[in-house]
């Protein structure tokens, strides 16, 4: 297949988000079944609708009640565009709503895991089941669908939801109380690829290799014979936005790595390796450890050290960049790693009912003699989607596939003040938890893990002599979104293996703690 003209983006679904802390999720779901589909939010007007071309509409849940005053409703055009429509947990609702059906406050909430019954066996449920006419799904849920709108008929219920799912089969209008986009649905992944192949008629072309052609071909056009400068952090982002233009543009990418002093240990070596001596990218290797750390002297506010450190990035790359251009290089573009949900919690909704979760600006803020054009190749995907891209391209999937790494480093693993040598005691630490996690087979396992430096002292006895030494905190926890996680139930002999080495190895600690704190209340970095 020719990708050159977007042509894998022609199927495509659109998802219109009313505010669920799952519609991220949606949209993954859909993509992983290899069918583009981009999410919005709810209030878009009616011509960004119709201009989209979607094949079909799903509409999220939500944390509104229809019948309240000023909740979200459905813009006509999602109607007026006649394709399918699946309604999720709110988004059905809004659809029973809007054709006439009745909303009410349940007197039994469902919220986890639930048993559905299906009545009937139209296109969306027909052979899907985890037991004879059985689905276990997930709800979460505080109002229900009470008297169904006209031209619909009940397909599952449970106990307290007389109305769990609905159809109306003649228009391929479907909706249901429960949310197949999480993975305690067990059947989730199959009836999203139902809703967007058989129902919709997408085609199964968005794939990892498809992908890396069409924007190959897409960056060819784009930068033509120009040079492109890519700050490369050793991230994931970075370094598949570095194989992917390299791969597109070859001795036209000039990656710039500035060495903090903040990463782990033998990172900047690693990245050096991958990409300088085995894949023949160029790569300047910029060591800027004392800048960083003279920036940081003194300062142990969290939220300031974030933004010295980002500031001083920013100087560092653009007093490379200014050396580059008076080297007659002639840059014109600048390279970022910005994806997909960066550019979905950057958006604010058209219509103010939607907040600002954070801004993304990668590296932003750089000085206006830098008058670079922007490439985002990446701009469009999610994580999962970045990594599969990674290995398509043939980068380590060791690099692909570890564990997240804040964009200050260690900087904001090390409470308080950041000195060098609390750095570098933090370096071997979190080596040895990552060596010890890698050999047990729970790295794996574990969804992040790594090391903290806390900047108090405590007694210990080495020998026969006393040791009075820094504490290492080791932090692990399991989740799937991120957005709430638990802390990883390790073998207490692997955590004494880790504290013994650790406590041995690094004469400067004498204490070694585990962090068994979930989110929330806690969050997953202590800073």
């Amino acid at each position: 297949m020719s990708t050159s003209n977007n042509s894998i983006k022609q199927d495509r679904i659109l998802v219109l988000d009313y505010g669920s802390q799952y519609s991220q999720l949606i949209a993954r779901r859909v993509r992983e079944a290899g069918v583009f589909c981009e999410m919005y939010p709810y209030d878009i007007d009616a011509q960004r609708i119709h201009d989209f071309g979607a094949k079909g509409v799903i509409l999220s849940g939500g944390p509104e009640s229809v019948y309240a005053e000023n909740s979200p409703k459905i813009n006509d055009a999602v109607f007026d565009i006649n394709v399918p429509v699946l309604g999720i947990c709110y988004g059905m609702q809004a659809m029973a709503d809007r054709f006439g059906g009745k909303i009410e406050a349940s007197s039994h909430q469902e919220f986890g895991a639930a048993t559905i019954e299906k009545t009937a066996q139209d296109s969306f449920f027909k052979g899907i089941e985890d037991e004879p006419n059985k689905l276990h799904v997930w709800m979460s849920h505080g109002d229900k669908v009470v008297e169904l709108p006209a031209g619909f008929e009940v397909t599952a219920i449970t106990p307290s939801c007389p109305i769990a799912a609905m159809a109306n089969e003649s228009k391929h209008y479907y909706g249901v109380q429960f949310h197949p986009e999480v993975t305690h649905t067990l059947q989730g992944e199959a009836l999203i690829s139902r809703f967007v192949h058989q129902i919709c008629g997408c085609a199964n072309a968005w794939t990892p290799d498809n992908i890396v052609e069409m924007r190959v071909a897409q960056l060819k056009q784009q930068i033509g014979d120009e040079q492109v400068l890519l700050g490369l952090s050793g991230g994931v982002d970075s370094s598949v936005v570095a194989a992917l233009l390299h791969k597109a543009i070859g001795e036209q990418l000039t990656c710039v790595f500035v060495d903090n002093g903040l990463l782990r240990l033998h990172e900047g070596d690693q990245v050096m390796q991958i990409f300088a001596e085995n894949m023949g990218v160029k790569v300047i290797r910029v060591d800027a450890e004392e800048r960083f750390l003279t920036a940081l002297a003194g300062v142990s506010d969290p939220e300031a050290k974030r933004k010295i450190i980002g500031k001083t990035f920013i100087d560092v790359f653009a007093d490379t960049a200014r050396e580059l251009s008076g080297e007659g290089k002639g840059i014109q573009f600048l390279a970022q790693g910005t994806i997909y949900p960066d550019v979905i919690e950057s958006a604010k909704s058209h219509q103010g009912k939607a907040h600002v979760i954070k801004s993304h600006h990668n590296v932003g803020g750089l000085p206006d003699d830098l008058q670079f054009k922007l490439i985002e190749p990446l701009r469009d995907l999610f994580k999962d989607e970045v990594r599969k891209l990674g290995v398509t391209l043939g980068l380590p999937e060791k690099m692909i596939y570890r564990h997240p790494f804040p964009g200050p480093g260690l900087g904001v693993r090390i409470l308080g003040e950041v000195k060098k040598e609390y750095a570098d005691i933090l370096r071997q630490a979190d080596a040895i938890f990552m060596q010890e996690l890698e050999k047990s087979g729970w790295y794996e396992k574990t969804a992040q893990a790594f090391a903290v430096f806390q900047p108090v002292k405590s007694v210990g006895v080495v020998g026969d002599g006393r040791r009075y030494a820094w504490v290492i905190a080791l932090r692990a926890v399991e989740t799937i979104d991120f957005m709430t996680a638990r802390f990883a139930h390790l073998p207490y002999d692997l955590i004494e293996t880790v504290s013994n080495r650790i406590m041995n190895e690094i004469k400067e600690v004498s204490r070694v703690t585990y962090d068994i704190s979930s989110k929330p209340p806690a969050t997953i970095e202590w800073e």
